[in-house]
């Protein structure tokens, strides 16, 4: 059944929905259910994370005295991801092994690569819904007393095309998607979800290399570093328009240096301070180029019209010819590096990269050039 749990946003009321881990728990629950009462189930509750309880509607139940299947149609709430509507399904299956065995089967990502939460060569079902689904039937073998082991099989019809459009393949996940969540709900507009995605992108480049990490907001970034600084994309982190919480991670994961390339369109507004650069949180960008043109010693008329450009690379060439130009460059990076470094409590050496569309104008902090060479250093290894 629909989650009934709502959340406002923008004077919106939302509903949320259920992530993949809770569809499998809810799946394997009702699988044991069937597979120990002989009965078939149409709808099952489970414990979620937080101690609230969900109920499920049950799909395609099957079972017989060893084994048992069934599916969870994915709702992904006011949120709909590319999983929504995906039926996760689970195969239980009574073993003598006194354990609960979780493993991931066709449409389900396969871990390849370092720095995951789960090891290269298991299945990508993360760790809280691995604990959700043990719990959870452990709580069912209580009810009817049963004390044998079980072998837990997810699977998800579709997931191995699905997963190519997640994050999955730059993380190193092939053939499917990822059972996630921890809380067990989607939030509608979750910046939690996302968030949690390019936390695992840094913590799968702290594994490859503790040292230094190049990060980049979006994909022009990502173009930029491949065509004009010779890095390679792959082994850089995307964080979206969340710079500050990103900082934060890196951080904290204990990296020593950092190099942060992106548009002007997006890091100019890290000279105000602004350090989540989506448009509905902050914009700045016309007023960074106006306050410090200003200093500068711009007349009037020329500030308001720069007010008027609509983005960062009109306003460059409307002031390219001024004899301050250059400066005007420079005062906006040692404002960015200052709002960065406060950031970091000067604890992690950064570095920035800025570039306009047609790439006529970079701005590029003091030891930028180095630390693009350490790193190309690094990915040449």
């Amino acid at each position: 059944m629909k989650s009934e749990r709502y959340r406002l946003v923008n004077g919106k009321k939302l509903r949320c929905g259920y992530t993949t881990g809770s569809c499998a728990t809810a799946a394997a629950a009702a699988g044991l259910e069937m597979l120990l009462s002989g009965k078939k189930i149409l709808q099952v509750e489970i414990k979620l994370p937080g101690g609230a309880y969900a109920i499920f509607d049950v799909e395609n139940a099957q079972w017989s005295r060893e084994e048992a299947v069934c599916a969870i149609i994915k709702d992904g709430g006011d949120d709909a991801d590319a999983t929504h509507g995906l039926a996760v399904t689970v195969k239980v299956t009574k073993t003598n092994s006194g354990q609960i065995e979780i493993d991931g089967g066709k449409g389900v990502g396969r871990v390849t690569q370092e720095g995951l939460q789960c090891k290269v060569g298991e299945a990508a079902i993360n760790p809280v819904p691995r604990r959700m689904i043990k719990e959870n039937l452990l709580r069912v073998c209580e009810r009817y007393g049963y004390k044998g082991g079980l072998n837990v099989e997810v699977s998800v019809p579709g997931g191995e095309e699905v997963g190519k459009k997640t994050f999955n393949p730059k993380l190193g996940i092939v053939g499917g998607i990822s059972i996630l969540g921890t809380t067990g709900i989607v939030e509608p507009m979750s910046e939690k979800a996302l968030l949690d995605t390019i936390k695992v992108d840094i913590d799968k480049r702290y594994a490859e290399n503790p040292d230094r990490i190049l990060i980049a907001p979006g994909n022009y970034g990502m173009d930029f570093c491949k065509t004009y600084l010779g890095l390679d994309i792959d082994k850089a982190a995307e964080i979206s328009n969340f710079v500050g919480e990103a900082l934060d991670y890196i951080k904290y994961k204990g990296f020593k240096e950092i190099l942060l390339v992106g548009h002007t369109g997006k890091l100019v507004k890290i000279a105000a301070g602004v350090m989540n650069t989506h448009s509905l949180y902050a914009d700045a960008r016309m007023e960074v180029f106006v306050t410090h043109s200003a200093i500068l010693g711009a007349p009037v008329p020329l500030l308001e019209r720069m007010l008027e450009c609509v983005n960062t690379d009109q306003a460059f060439e409307l002031v390219q010819d001024e004899p301050w130009f250059s400066e005007l460059k420079k005062r906006i990076c040692r404002r960015a590096m200052w709002f960065l470094n406060f950031r970091l409590k000067n604890e992690v050496k950064i570095e920035i990269v800025m570039f306009t569309t047609n790439r006529n104008n970079l701005i590029k902090s003091e030891g930028a050039d180095a630390l693009i060479e350490a790193i190309r250093e690094d990915q040449r290894v």
